[in-house]
């Protein structure tokens, strides 16, 4: 009997899935290396994106995940769906990666900082303290498993956005997600509740990139990916205007 492969090819519907992983989860586990015998230490962090999708955490230094990612950059972070039933059914996404800690007050960690604070707000209390940082999880390559019998192993670039043709999105989207929040709430609402079937209520965006929307109603965040990918900065008003339009179609 022909024994079958284990692991799929990878496929834009896997691709996709991946990346809605990434960009929804609200925490996953971080497996960090031991300095002193090597054994494995897994934690659980709150996790956020940069603007292609790299995980990103804030970590106290008091905290031991972060004095072995010191040690020792190598990691994994596992994501995962929350649902009823055979937990493993659900689809969950292992992150091979090398941690970077950005120094705080810098470039790069105020745009982290900007971003993830959309993400979790309640991390505004803590943000600043002077014993936290954030780190960039700078993948090497992902595991996925969609459930039974569908398993992919996934380079990095299946699970990040390509933003070589988006060298300032950053500001363009900082100034996008203000924008929509606080003059166009109403379609903030109908692109969750009509064209991602969410339920009712004061839904916020809080990320964009070139692939799609990620939105949340307090702790539930869910992702609206573009039918056509961004080709270019200029394209991102057009789309949002007609998404608005597709959801007050359904509405109607």
């Amino acid at each position: 009997m022909e024994k079958k492969e284990p692991i799929l090819p990878v496929d834009d519907e896997a691709r996709l899935l991946a990346k809605r992983l990434m960009r929804t989860a609200r925490s996953g586990a971080l497996a960090t290396n031991g300095t002193d015998d090597g054994m494995p230490f897994a934690s659980l962090v709150s996790v956020g994106t940069d603007l292609d999708g790299t995980p990103v955490i804030l970590t106290s230094q008091l905290s031991v995940h972060t004095r072995l990612l010191a040690a020792d950059p190598r990691c994994s972070l596992l994501l995962s769906t929350i649902g009823k039933g055979d937990p493993l059914a659900h689809p969950r996404l292992t992150l091979l990666a090398q941690a970077e800690r950005l120094e705080p007050g810098s470039e790069k960690a105020q745009a982290i900082r900007r971003r993830y604070l959309l993400q979790r707000p309640k991390a505004a209390l803590y943000v600043d303290f002077p014993d936290f940082a954030f780190w960039r999880l700078n993948l090497s390559w992902g595991s996925l498993n969609g459930g039974f019998g569908r398993a992919y192993r996934m380079a990095r670039e299946d699970l990040l956005t390509d933003l070589a043709a988006f060298p300032d999105f950053a500001e363009l989207e900082a100034g996008a997600v203000e924008h929509m929040n606080e003059d166009h709430a109403e379609a903030v609402g109908l692109y969750a509740t009509k064209l991602c079937g969410a339920k009712e209520g004061p839904w916020r965006l809080i990320g964009i990139d070139p692939e799609g929307l990620q939105m949340a109603l307090g702790d539930e965040l869910i992702r609206l990916d573009f039918a056509t990918p961004l080709a270019g900065p200029g394209e991102l008003r057009m789309k949002l205007v007609e998404l608005a339009k597709e959801a007050r179609a359904k509405e109607a």
